[in-house]
């Protein structure tokens, strides 16, 4: 847990330097509005790569923290970064100064309030990023709403309001809803041990892991599923999407490149941050509906964007189908289409963005987005024509541009565990070609029908400037991915650990019924399994469960309560006597039991128990030991703390023997077992 020097609160907070500069100058002195507001954002851009020089690759947890108590105990200013967020902050103060130069000359109407709003909604963004209190998350998430509300309803153009209430009223609908889910998670917080209350992200997560925090089924479900939809919407996933081609046909330039560039990018970002680690059960259940609505939304959105004749409206829905891509990538629950959802973020942040870039530019000159008003303008318009060819390549996801490398790790890691969903998205691909080749010729190729652009001005110094910066970062993230997708790697592994566990499981229970049904024994050679808490959920409770009991020399369990250990060995056994009378049929060669003093429950193995050493751990650490003849290594949780032991355990090993070779290690949920025998 690396300290962040603050360099996380300069990097979200310097935008508002900018604005408190802004607030002191009159309105009509635009000429330095506009300079303060990019020289500000210039100066963020440099600082957030910053970010890059303290980030450790190698390390999954959060990194850069700022820990700070704000209200009362329960909300913290809690800020920090792992490599999901790292690359989607840099995202953000690199598209601002793009969208201000874009408006530099489009805006002349209350040019103040307009760069004020564009420096506001990035430090909202960057909050969102960087947030690890949900209290402050939501702060941050509701912050983003409000410029961008008066950016479509007062700059945009002709049905702007429509599009701006629209548009408030789809995200507004979905905050209310997690704002219920945070405040009941909240309630939950301090879980089985009367823990203090907190809003903390972190703290939630280690206390679910530990198995502190009581949630059924259904109690699950229903946080889930209030956190997913207000992210849905923000993504827009189908059938949610309805409010983005009016918000982005209506808004200008920077509005739609803001929006398209990050802030759909918050709902995907929240899905992956939240609903996966909190909700895993849930996860799982839910992923094959949330998974179909993804392949929906890309065949969906690619059609629709096909039959366009209005240009902005053609680029809104591509946003719907590629963002289908990085929802399908991160229901896969692989970890390379984790890494290709992350790395599609970004990807489509930087094409689509510089696609409505090249909109704006043809508005600028026209005032007009119907297809039918252009064509044959590469005559009069040769570089912006060619700079408009190659983002839109880009965006189909053309080799060896950055768009190819997000969809082809997304469609691997989903053929690796769904290939009817990756063989259903690849359409999605070939449909972008279409309707991208097809738009791209009707404006460009041709005679030139209309006489207006006969001498329409090609792209200026400036214009040049911003589309030459995209090409070379589009080349740079196609040639040099594996920079950005190492350091996400760790990250989207530990994101996706609970899942991994759960499906060794899986497979080796499934393995060791194949073993029973065939006649074969047991596998009674070293194994190393990985048990969570999380694995049962319990009335009110979390228990550790072991999916192939008979298969393991030795098993470690956890129970958070006295009423739930009595059940212990019924649950592992799947129908076997319990705890005070195990039988030979269990396999095992020791059990542990740690979160209670359990000793009182049996008078110690015997010869017919089929352990070897029966060991019941109290929460302060303390152990009993009851030993037989076997020697064994093994790893077992005790009040919410790892426990490890790293030598053979003996006969005669005395309880003060014992806790001397048992070293905490915070934060972990492993589980290692294995006999020597």
């Amino acid at each position: 847990m690396p300290a962040g020097n603050h360099l996380l609160s300069l990097v979200t907070f310097l935008p508002l330097l900018g604005v408190a500069a802004m607030l002191l100058l009159k309105s009509d002195d635009q000429i330095w509005l506009r300079r303060i507001a990019l020289v500000t954002s210039i100066i963020e851009f440099l600082i957030s790569l910053l970010l890059l020089r303290g980030f450790n690759s190698a390390d999954p947890s959060f990194q850069l923290q700022e820990i700070h108590n704000w209200i009362g105990s329960g909300i913290r200013y809690h800020l920090g970064i792992d490599g999901i967020s790292l690359f989607l902050v840099i995202l953000t103060t690199f598209l601002t100064p793009l969208a201000i130069l874009c408006s530099w000359q489009s805006i002349q109407k209350n040019v103040k309030g307009f760069f004020i709003s564009l420096l506001v909604i990035e430090t909202a963004m960057i909050g969102v990023f960087v947030s690890l209190d949900l209290f402050l998350f939501f702060v941050f998430w509701e912050l983003t709403l409000i410029p961008m509300y008066f950016i479509v309803g007062m700059w945009g153009h002709e049905r702007r309001i429509y599009a701006a209430i629209k548009f408030i009223l789809y995200t507004m609908f979905g905050s209310i809803l997690m704002l219920v889910a945070i405040l009941w998670l909240y309630n939950l917080s301090p879980g089985t041990q009367g823990l203090a209350a907190t809003f903390d992200f972190p703290q939630i997560l280690q206390r679910m892991s530990a198995g502190l925090i009581p949630m059924g089924s259904t109690t699950e479900m229903l946080l889930f599923g209030a956190f997913l939809l207000a992210f849905a919407i923000k993504v827009p996933l189908f059938p949610l999407h309805t409010w983005l081609p009016d918000a982005h046909t209506e808004a200008p330039t920077a509005g739609s490149v803001i929006l398209a560039g990050v802030m759909l990018k918050l709902g995907t970002y929240g899905i992956l941050r939240f609903c996966v680690p909190l909700f895993p059960h849930a996860v799982m259940r839910a992923a094959p509906v949330v998974g179909t609505l993804a392949i929906i939304g890309i065949v969906y959105g690619a059609l629709v964007a096909t039959v366009q004749r209005d240009l902005k409206r053609l680029v809104a829905y591509t946003s719907v189908s590629h963002l289908g891509f990085v929802v399908l990538g991160i229901f896969a629950l692989n970890t390379i289409a984790v890494q290709g959802a992350v790395y599609q973020m970004l990807n489509h942040g930087i094409s689509t963005g510089a696609l409505f870039l090249c909109v704006g530019m043809l508005y600028d000159r026209r005032h007009t987005h119907d297809i039918k008003q252009f064509g044959g303008l590469t005559t009069p318009m040769p570089v912006l024509m060619a700079f408009f060819c190659f983002i839109a390549l880009s965006s189909l996801a053309l080799p060896p541009l950055n768009g190819f490398i997000g969809e082809f790790l997304i469609l691997i890691g989903t053929f690796a565990t769904h290939h009817t969903w990756a063989a259903w998205a690849t359409s999605g691909a070939v449909l972008s070609a279409i309707y991208l080749l097809w738009a791209y010729q009707r404006v460009a190729f041709g005679k030139v029908t209309v006489d207006k652009n006969q001498k329409l001005p090609d792209a200026s110094l400036r214009e040049k400037l911003i589309l030459a910066t995209v090409a070379v970062v589009i080349i740079f993230m196609g040639v040099a991915s594996p920079l950005f997708t190492h350091r996400m790697q760790a990250s989207a592994d530990n994101v996706l650990r609970p899942f991994n566990q759960m499906q060794e499981a899986m497979r080796a229970k499934a393995n060791h019924q194949a073993r029973v049904a065939q006649g074969l024994s047991p596998v009674r050679s070293d194994v190393q399994s990985s048990v969570s808490p999380a694995f049962c959920r319990c009335v009110g409770f979390h228990v550790a469960q072991v999916f192939r009991p008979e298969g393991f020399g030795s098993v470690a369990l956890t129970c958070a309560d006295a009423a739930c250990c009595s059940n212990l060995a019924e649950l592992l056994l799947s129908g076997h006597e319990t705890p005070q009378s195990p039988t030979r049929r269990a396999g095992f060669a020791e059990l542990f039991v740690s979160g209670h003093d359990f000793s009182h429950a049996v008078a110690g193995p015997t010869k017919n128990s089929g352990f070897s050493r029966w060991v019941g751990t109290r929460p302060s650490g303390r152990a009993n030991v009851h030993t037989t003849k076997n020697r064994a290594l093994a790893l077992s949780l005790s009040g919410g703390r790892s426990l490890s032991a790293v030598a053979g355990f003996s006969s005669d090993m005395t309880a003060a023997a014992l806790s001397g070779v048992l070293t905490p290690e915070a934060g972990s949920s492993r589980v290692l077992t294995g006999l020597n025998q």
